[in-house]
């Protein structure tokens, strides 16, 4: 690493992380990245396995109705045009989701959506509740019985460790129900997997910007003090403050990937376990996501897991709590100004892709501003 001064320190080689990145070469900064792991791409890392493109964190389908955030991520890639359409599996039963007429068909034996919305009408009667006090009785106001029963609880018990009535109503706040025969999971106008990986978008963001890896922070800043006016840190904010006011919550995930000597296994790239005796949560086939045609196949059981602190963060628990937490902790980052907190860890938040780099853009413009200030105040 050269010795000299960089304008902007980032923290973490994701997808967050590399578009701030390309920014800063954009407007001529020098930026340099650190990230603790030994690859870049974060949690969109993909890796070729018997020649396919393997989501080692869970998988990713970009979809956006962003036009000029669909514009810039084909700068970096071509995208495949593969449209997401899962399915659930309830104790052997197959469904089609999102919820549409396929699934209400498979449940009910209904044909139209007249009698779906009537059956949808009645179970939500049955139900009776004016003001849900948990999760349950949020999504049986919302669709009713069986919808809830086979395709919602036992999942989302799951995914979150607890059972639905000791889960506040405020996590579902609508289930789509869609009256057209159509699987597509999302409504977004654009939608695809880059052709090649995520691996290699990131590396094209990437280009021409110096990467260190297998690098903390912590580590790196004792040896390097002052290294840059700014740093964006693309990692949890408590951590960051050495969990000083307490810890945040996550939710985390474990996952068993196989090589399996059949060129199809499921016949769709993620297929949900909706019941709660299954214990993971869903089976990707990667080679879907890219339509591959290779002799074997590659598949990953995702498993919710508790969180430690060492384990991976992948979901925030977003309650009253921790976002209170969460705002202590924020107030201390403003007060002092230096460091920006960015992407999913760093805003304590989910974000899917298009809404990443959205919110990448937007921190990449305001700390731009300050680092060409502080150039100008410099000279």
């Amino acid at each position: 690493m050269e010795s000299s001064r960089y304008d902007v320190l980032i923290v973490g080689a994701g997808l967050t992380g590399a578009v701030i990145a390309y920014r800063a070469r954009e407007a001529g900064l020098r930026a340099l990245v650190i990230d603790k792991r030994p690859h870049i791409a974060g949690n969109v890392y993909t890796e070729e396995v018997e020649g396919i493109n393997v989501h080692r964190y869970g998988a990713h389908i970009f979809h956006t109705s962003d036009r000029p955030t669909w514009e810039f991520v084909n700068r970096f890639a071509e995208f495949n045009g593969y449209v997401n359409s899962p399915i659930a599996n309830y104790h052997g039963e197959i469904y089609n989701l999102p919820f549409n007429m396929n699934t209400f068909s498979k449940m009910w034996g209904v044909a139209t959506p007249d009698e779906a919305r009537a059956k949808i009408e009645e179970q939500r009667a049955a139900a009776n509740i004016d003001e849900p006090q948990n999760l349950e009785e949020q999504a049986l106001k919302l669709v009713g019985r069986d919808i809830f029963e086979k395709l919602i609880k036992g999942y989302t018990e799951k995914q979150w460790g607890r059972d639905c009535t000791e889960l506040p109503a405020s996590i579902i706040k609508r289930l789509p129900c869609r009256f057209i025969y159509d699987n597509n999971y999302f409504n977004d106008r654009f939608q695809g997997i880059p052709v090649g990986g995520y691996t290699k978008l990131v590396q094209r963001m990437l280009a021409g910007t110096e990467v260190l890896l297998d690098t903390t922070y912590r580590d790196f800043e004792a040896e390097h003090p002052d290294t840059a006016a700014q740093v964006v840190y693309c990692g949890p904010i408590d951590e960051f403050y050495g969990y000083d006011l307490g810890q945040l919550e996550y939710r985390s995930l474990r996952f068993e990937t196989e090589v399996l000597d059949t060129p199809n296994y499921q016949g769709v790239a993620v297929v949900n376990y909706t019941d709660r005796e299954t214990p993971w949560t869903r089976i990707i086939e990667h080679k879907h996501f890219e339509f591959g045609t290779q002799e074997r196949t590659v598949v990953t059981r995702e498993y919710p897991a508790d969180w430690h602190p060492g384990d991976e963060p992948y979901y925030a628990v977003t309650d009253d709590r921790n976002r209170a937490l969460y705002e202590k902790y924020l107030a201390r980052a403003n007060e002092q100004g230096k460091v920006v907190f960015a992407g999913r860890l760093g805003e304590y938040r989910y974000y899917d892709m298009d809404k990443a780099i959205i919110a990448a853009q937007k921190v990449a413009d305001h700390v731009f501003a300050r680092a060409v200030a502080l150039k100008d105040d410099a000279k």
